[in-house]
């Protein structure tokens, strides 16, 4: 099996079509079918079914799918320990939650950078599911996201702690509204495990994509939110916010580093864990 097969087969997998996975690799449809074509010969199993407009793998499709995205990834991971050993340029895949992101990975990059000048960190912020799901598929190399995650084929280590802090309006009387990130974040299960501990569940719910967002809506009286306290005493809203303290078993979140167990341990990861180090063990404050 030809790499360029595999990636135009992982393609339409994803794009669930000839024409998308086309314009994704940036080729015509002919080449994409042929390539499917060859390589269902190749296995002599049909890989895709038609259904309505668009392709559905099949069962053989599925278990191709899976070592696929793996011998994509060894394959990127392999030009980028060969570039690195050479002192060349070389990608890193990072993905990271919304607070991690705003508040800590900019300085974690710049350590990184400084002692890998040529690195070029590709970075995605999304919900810790979302980025769970994003390293054990292979689309990236490795995710700071909120824990605990459990999972037997993820390595995880623990970075810090964060403090959740409940977060009001300081001058206005607020809605009875959690203000929360879409589905999928920890922040917001904690907040919906205080709501339901400690409020009877006598919130409505309204959901932004981002960490401002949120906080400027709590800061009108939208409503109010969990969120750290450093995120709080960084934000442009804080004069206009107050918070204060929740119990232990709501405000608790280990911030985690996770990558893919079948990964290799390539130098610009090891990098990446030496750029920690700066870390608090526990963010309480600034």
């Amino acid at each position: 099996m030809e790499l360029i097969a595999l990636k135009t087969f992982e393609k339409v997998a994803k794009e669930g079509g000839v024409l998308a996975a086309a314009k994704q690799l940036n080729t015509v449809q002919s080449n994409v079918t042929t390539r499917i074509q060859r390589l269902e010969e190749e296995l002599g199993t049909k890989l895709f079914s038609r259904k309505g407009r668009g392709l559905e793998l099949t069962r053989p499709g599925n278990i191709l799918l899976e070592y696929a995205e793996q011998i994509l990834q060894l394959e990127r991971q392999a030009g980028v320990a060969v570039r690195l050993s050479e002192k060349g340029a070389a990608e890193i895949k990072i993905g990271a939650m919304e607070s991690f992101t705003a508040t800590h990975l900019p300085q974690m990059l710049g350590a990184l950078r400084a002692s890998c000048p040529k690195l070029q960190p590709r970075v995605t912020a999304a919900t810790t599911a979302e980025l769970v799901r994003s390293v054990l598929d292979h689309h990236i190399d490795c995710a700071f996201v909120g824990g605990p995650v459990e999972h037997k084929d993820l390595i995880t280590l623990d970075v810090f702690q964060q403090e959740l802090v409940l977060v009001q309006p300081r001058n206005l009387e607020p809605s009875d509204n959690l203000v929360l990130f879409r589905e999928g974040c920890t922040y917001r299960n904690k907040a919906l495990q205080w709501s339901r501990d400690y409020q009877s569940n006598r919130f409505g719910l309204s959901e932004l994509g981002t960490l401002e967002g949120i906080l400027g809506c709590v800061a009108q009286g939208l409503g109010l939110t969990l969120m750290p306290r450093n995120v709080v005493e960084l934000s442009i809203y804080r004069d206009s916010l107050k918070f204060e303290s929740l119990p232990d078993e709501i405000a608790i979140v280990p911030t985690q580093f996770i990558q893919h167990r079948s990964t290799p341990r390539l130098k610009v990861i090891e990098g990446l864990f030496d750029s920690l180090r700066w870390l608090p063990e526990r963010v309480v404050g600034a």
